[in-house]
Formats: C-alpha cells, sequence, structure tokens
C-alpha cells in the first residue's frame, strides 16, 4: 500500500460536474437465489476495503483447463482427521473435540445419525454471538474467525461456504447504468481471505471454498472469475470448488459435486434431499464454516446461516440435481401467478414462507455448520437483490449456534421483535425461519448472550430498511417518529447516532464567510453545467428526510496523527455515515464512507473508499493545488460555516493520492473565490489490489475553525467522483437532480458538532 501526506495552504479551482449514469436497478421478483442467469458484464467492483499499510444446460463433462477447478482436482482426497482432547477456548460451544463415529457408507449417509448429532448441540449450544465492528471485510473476516472458530488439529480439513450466488443476473454496467448485478449481493471474497489466513494461521493447510449455484460450469467459472473468487482462491492456496452435478464437478477429480443419498430423512420435509460430497465429508470428519453475506431478503426477510443453507441443497426429484433448489420454496409459484396489480393474496404467500422455512430448518438439521461468520461490511438493507442500502457501520457477526447469529444478526437489521413486521406477515415479529428453528429445538432466543466491540449496536434501536417480495416495504431511522401502533424507542445517544432526521429551521451558525462579501471573489467562468449552474428547484417534497453526519469533540490534549493510517482511538469514537448512492438516489454498490471530530484546531475528516480504481494522474505534483482535479476520482466536501445562509458555504476536493482543491462560494451572488485556503493537512493511503484509499485531513481554515462549536447544525454534503467507464458521480444526500449537479445547497444534510 502506497501512502501520501501533505499540508496546503493556498488553493485555486473551479468545481465541476459532468454527466454519468448509475445503477439503475430493477428485475422482476422472484423466489430466491436459484433462477437460470446468463452472465453479460464484466466483474463487479470489489467490495469495501481498508487495508493497513505494508440457464443453459450442463455441459457433459467439458475439458478441464488451469482454472478454479484445476485448483479443486489437484486438491488431496480429504483425509480423517484425528480426534483432540484440547479445550476448544474459542467459542466455548464444545469442551472437547470429539468426532465422532462416521455418518458416510459408500455412496450415502446416515442422516439419523447427522440430525441427532447436530439437534443435540444446537439445543444445548448457548455460547454468545459475537459483533465487530471494523474498518474493512478483510480485517473483519481475520477476526471474526479468531473470536468464533472452534480449533481443531491443524490437520483437519475446512470447507467454507459463502454466498456467492445470491444475485438476480450478471449484468453488464454500460448498459445497467453502473450496476453489475453482483456487488453488494454476494459475500466478498477479501472477507473469505480473511477467514482463509485466520485458518492458515492456526496451521490448516487443506482449504476448501465451495457454494452450489444451481447454474453450467461455464457460468459458475464466470462467476468465480468476476467476483474475484478464482484469484484469491489460488493465492491463498485454497481449493475452489462448485457443490453442483453439473458435469464437472461431478465427476472429475475428488467429484466433490457428485450427489450423495441420504437415508433416514423420509419423515422431514426434504425427503428427496441430495449431500454433495465435498460437504457430507467435512461434516463427517472436518470443520464446516458458512460465511454469508448479511442482508435483507425479499422472502426470508433475512439472509444469513438458515437460508444460507440452500446453497447446499440438491434435491433427487429431477436430473441435475442442483437444479432442484427452486422446489424448496414451490409453493410460491402459486403466489406468484395469481398476484397482479392491486391484488395479492396474502395469506397464501404466508404458507408458502412458512412451509420454505420448515424445509431450511430440516436441512439445517442435516447440514449444521460447526460456525456462521457473517460479512457485514457493509450488511445490505433493502430486498438483498435490486434494492441495495447499506448500513452505516461495518460489522462481522458470528457464532457457533447458526439460529442465535440469525436472532442477532435480525436484530442488527432493524427486524427482531417487530410490530411492524408482524403487521405485515401474519404475527411474525422476525423471519419466519429463525422461528421455526427456536421451536424446534427448544430455543429461548431472548436469552441469547452478546458479545464483541459492536455489541453496543445493539443497546439502541436500529434502523430498518427492507422491501419484502409481497408488497410491503418497512423503512425507519431512529429519530423519527415509530410507524403506527409500534412504541416509540428510547433515542440514541448523539454521539452514537448516524440517523437521518427531518429538515428543520438550523441552528443558529457561529459565522459567515470569512472576509468581506466580495474580497477575492470574481465571477464564475466555463461551461454552464460545469459549475454553479442554476439548481433544478428543491427536493420533492416526499423525498427522504436528510442525512445527519455526527463529530464528536476531540477532548482537550488528545492528538490525531494525519498519516492516513485512521487508527488513532478518537476516530473508533466517531461514527461513521457511508453511502454507495448517486445523484439521483439510486444504489450503485460502490460504498464510501466518512467520520469527523472537532477540535479548536478544526474539523478532522476521513473517507474510506471501496472500489476504488485510483484514476489520478500521477504526473502532477501534490503539493501544488490541483485544478481540473474533479475530471479524475475525488472525493467533494461542501461545508457551509453559517447555517441562516446555507448558499455560501465552502467546497474542499481530495484526491486518493493527496491531490486538492479548495473553493469559497456563494450561490446567490454566483460569485467564488478561488484564493480561499481551506488550510488542509492531507494524508492519503491506497491499495491497488485491493481498490481501496484512505484520505485523511485536517481542514484548519479560520472560517472553518469559527464555525466549530457544541450543538452547531452546519449544512454538509459529501460527494465522490469514481472510475472512468462508467463515470460514478455518488452523493451522500442525493440532490436528485436530471443530471449530475452538486450545488444544490437544498439537498444538504447536516453535520452536526457533538457537546
Amino acid at each position: 500500500m502506497n501512502s501520501t501526506r501533505a499540508s496546503h495552504g493556498r488553493r485555486a479551482r473551479r468545481l465541476s460536474v459532468a454527466i454519468a449514469a448509475l445503477p439503475a436497478l430493477l428485475a422482476p421478483l422472484a423466489g430466491c437465489e436459484d433462477r437460470q442467469r446468463q452472465p453479460d458484464g464484466p466483474p463487479g467492483d470489489a467490495a469495501p476495503t481498508v487495508v493497513p499499510e505494508a440457464g443453459d444446460a450442463a455441459p457433459a463433462a467439458p475439458a478441464v483447463t488451469a482454472s478454479s477447478f484445476a485448483a479443486a482436482s489437484a486438491h488431496p482426497a480429504v483425509p480423517t482427521a484425528t480426534p483432540s482432547a484440547s479445550s476448544d477456548v474459542v467459542a466455548g460451544a464444545s469442551q472437547r473435540y470429539e468426532a465422532g463415529p462416521s455418518v458416510i457408507a459408500s455412496d450415502s449417509i446416515d442422516g439419523a445419525a447427522l440430525r441427532k448429532r447436530h439437534v443435540a448441540r444446537l439445543k444445548a449450544d448457548d455460547s454468545p454471538v459475537t459483533v465487530l465492528r471494523g474498518q474493512g471485510p478483510l480485517e473483519l473476516g481475520k477476526r471474526i474467525c479468531e473470536a468464533v472458530v472452534p480449533r481443531r488439529p491443524p490437520a483437519t480439513p475446512v470447507l467454507l461456504k459463502p454466498n456467492l450466488c445470491g444475485f438476480d443476473s450478471v449484468k453488464d454496467p454500460a448498459k445497467h447504468k453502473g450496476d453489475d448485478g453482483v456487488t453488494g449481493r454476494v459475500t466478498q471474497p477479501e472477507f473469505v481471505r480473511g477467514v482463509v489466513q485466520c485458518l492458515k494461521a492456526r496451521g490448516h493447510t487443506k482449504i476448501t471454498i465451495a457454494e452450489g449455484c444451481g447454474h453450467s460450469h461455464k457460468f459458475w467459472k464466470d462467476i468465480a472469475q468476476r467476483t474475484g473468487y478464482e484469484a484469491m482462491a489460488a493465492e491463498e492456496g485454497a481449493a475452489l470448488v462448485a457443490m453442483d452435478d453439473d458435469g464437472v464437478y461431478d465427476v472429475a477429480g475428488d467429484r466433490p459435486g457428485k450427489p450423495l443419498a441420504i437415508a433416514g430423512i423420509q419423515a422431514t420435509r426434504v425427503p428427496t434431499l441430495l449431500m454433495p460430497k465435498v460437504l457430507a465429508e467435512h461434516l463427517d470428519h472436518g470443520l464446516f464454516l458458512s460465511l454469508p453475506r448479511l442482508k435483507m431478503h425479499r422472502y426470508s426477510v433475512i439472509s444469513a446461516g438458515i437460508k444460507g443453507m440452500q446453497g447446499t441443497v440438491m434435491l433427487s426429484d429431477s436430473a441435475p440435481a442442483y437444479k432442484q433448489k427452486w422446489r424448496m420454496h414451490r409453493e410460491l409459484k402459486e403466489y406468484l401467478d395469481t398476484k397482479g396489480p392491486g391484488h395479492e393474496d396474502r395469506a397464501l404467500y404466508l404458507s408458502s414462507l412458512r412451509a420454505f422455512a420448515e424445509r431450511m430448518v430440516d436441512v439445517l438439521e442435516i447440514s449444521t455448520p460447526d460456525a456462521v461468520l457473517g460479512d457485514g461490511a457493509p450488511a445490505m438493507g433493502g430486498d438483498g437483490f435490486q434494492v441495495l442500502q447499506p448500513t452505516a457501520e461495518m460489522v462481522a457477526i458470528g457464532g457457533t449456534n447458526p439460529v442465535r447469529v440469525d436472532r442477532v444478526v435480525a436484530e442488527f437489521m432493524g427486524v427482531w421483535n417487530s410490530p411492524a413486521l408482524a403487521r405485515e406477515l401474519g404475527g411474525h415479529r422476525t423471519s419466519p425461519l429463525i422461528e421455526a428453528a427456536a421451536k424446534r429445538f427448544g430455543l429461548d432466543l431472548k436469552a441469547t448472550a452478546i458479545t464483541g466491540d459492536g455489541a453496543d449496536l445493539l443497546k439502541s434501536p436500529r434502523p430498518v430498511h427492507y422491501k419484502a417480495m409481497a408488497p410491503f416495504r418497512l423503512d425507519w431511522e431512529p429519530g423519527q417518529a415509530p410507524p403506527p401502533g409500534d412504541k416509540a424507542p428510547e433515542p440514541a445517544p448523539p454521539a452514537a447516532a448516524t440517523a437521518k432526521a427531518p429538515e428543520g429551521q438550523p441552528d443558529a451558525g457561529p459565522t459567515a464567510l470569512e472576509g468581506p462579501p466580495d474580497a477575492g471573489l470574481k465571477a464564475p467562468e466555463g461551461p454552464p453545467d460545469a459549475g454553479l449552474k442554476a439548481p433544478e428547484g428543491p427536493p420533492d417534497a416526499g423525498a427522504p428526510a436528510r442525512p445527519e453526519a455526527h463529530a464528536p469533540p476531540l477532548p482537550p490534549g488528545e492528538k490525531v496523527a494525519i498519516d492516513g493510517k485512521a487508527d488513532d482511538p478518537a476516530w473508533s469514537r466517531a461514527p461513521a455515515v457511508s453511502w454507495d448512492t448517486d445523484y439521483t438516489g439510486k444504489s450503485t454498490g460502490v460504498l464510501t464512507r466518512a467520520r469527523f471530530l472537532w477540535s479548536k484546531e478544526g474539523l478532522y475528516v476521513l473517507f474510506e473508499l471501496s472500489s476504488a480504481g485510483l484514476n489520478t494522474d500521477h504526473s502532477r505534483p501534490v503539493g501544488v493545488e490541483r485544478t481540473g482535479l474533479y475530471k479524475e476520482d475525488c472525493i467533494e466536501l461542501f461545508l457551509s460555516p453559517a447555517p441562516a445562509s446555507p448558499r455560501r458555504y465552502f467546497e474542499v476536493e481530495i484526491g486518493p493520492f493527496g491531490h486538492y482543491f479548495d473553493i469559497a462560494i456563494d450561490r446567490d451572488a454566483r460569485l467564488e473565490d478561488t484564493a480561499w485556503s481551506s488550510g488542509a493537512t492531507i494524508a492519503t493511503r491506497r491499495s491497488a489490489q485491493a481498490r481501496t484509499a484512505v484520505i485523511e485531513a485536517l481542514l484548519a481554515a479560520p472560517g472553518i475553525v469559527n464555525a466549530l462549536a457544541p450543538r452547531a447544525r452546519l449544512p454538509m454534503n459529501l460527494y465522490r467522483m469514481e472510475g472512468k467507464e462508467p463515470r460514478r458521480y455518488l452523493a451522500w444526500s442525493p440532490p436528485r437532480t436530471s443530471k449530475p449537479n452538486f450545488h444544490v445547497p437544498e439537498a444538504f444534510g447536516a453535520l452536526v458538532l457533538d457537546p
């Protein structure tokens, strides 16, 4: 990773934004994650990471090439692990590891023995669920593995099952306004890499990454390449395989996708269930870890530990078995067939959902993972497919009891014990999958213990953003009035708030722009669309409430080193705001996070950029003000020091290599002061491989410092320019203009200075 640090005084600049369009996420409703999809676009953007320095038919056995399958076929047969008497000091779920008798007999599995073993463990496992906060998926993957995964002898083979196929279709971003159809929906490869590195540090050498997608081998290879999984697995020395009888993985190499019959499950709701060979071997004498992407799900409410097991499902009802996953929710088809504009049969919907829940709990009984490690960096609100709304925080949530993990995930996503959800889902106050599992295993989920440095996130009411397949949605942020019939929750402490609030009359501001009104001002130049064009009118009255960011004060004597590392303790106390929306308000999956602190020295700002292409002219010096920086990749901060005059504001641009530009603007007078200086000290760090960048700065201009006072509410907006084709214009509080235009003070959110 490279770093840049510089202090800057004078600047000169002209702001402008060009044209672009970002993802319009549309798609017909569908049940779950197993519809036929055809690839048509390039790889998705890498998921957010902050890295410290330093339907076609399956082919009939196509030729094996140097690909993810080559790594899999070279993987030796899974050996039987030697039982260990060492205590599990990590999760506390089991005091001693006993492998037990084998449940595999030739080409079949003793399902009754597996169910007995797993049900007994689930009923007894009251170990805590761990919630960790972090800076990105790689770090969180390592830490949640270290905190949760039971220790096994190094010779134990390990199977990692991420959510690699939880999307509707692959899209060409150039044809779909920047949306690749995958980013934000699947477990990020860097999160899996973190888990792999944790396991390797423990001495494990036989690590397999596997998922069942329900698509052809060609599609699997394309997705493995597009998402970065193939490259990551090769770099880490892990096998990457599909749990599919696709004509390749079930006949070549170790035959990891070969379906095995399961005996003793005729009385369950999944009597035709088969099990992929690679999963059976790891359940028998290995370690099985589920790594779901934490997100809302349009059908099952959330997608985490229980729902994630859908990827392991094979059914013998028809061939090939891996393409029969849809039968798990087969009753849903009748609901969708009868659903029309203004009409639906909600009772039919609920009946299908309850049947699906019971089947998924049957699958969980048979294929229980040893631990669930959830990727919430960030977690995704919305519907999990076409509507994505990232959480403000990056977290990992994990534990050894999948049901308890799901209960904590539901609370984090705002749908645990929810009266609003119960009104729509026939009395279900959380996901019916969680309720069915708790009832089946006799679990008191209210007694679930929660630990980790992110546990305090659940001490205050959580926001909820959920769009269901049935015609309803839930959207609520702390600070807003509760939905009808709900009890008003206790407000979150100001320092922890990341909520949106309705627009109102802001507090009187401390200062106006420094200097006489006309000092150093000149009329703007350039084409009309390049800079200070007239606003297209205020946001719609029905637009979402404008967001707030909170800046805690820096205690006297405490310092923040502007070095791009962002590792000072003060930053952990600063609540993050995040966004992936473009200027129209559409989700892009390209995440940006920002934090703020303030002191008498000035305003401290921290930006963490994911999916960063680092499109910057390196030949230009960072110590000289950079005109035209907006044409390259950069962040932009608009801040008004006078709430009573929000149309007079400062603009600061900073690029991922430390290039900068700033200006003072008066929209009413149509004037700009290009001689104004933000007095910025800037440090940046970036990783081209991880596609991340960190921008850390102190803004010490007198006009900014004089505006910093306890409880001040300063109009502010945050923007990011990213990429070439497509060019992205991202906005924290979207102006919702017809063309990119950041100079819309009416759309600004607010920076609240906590006392």
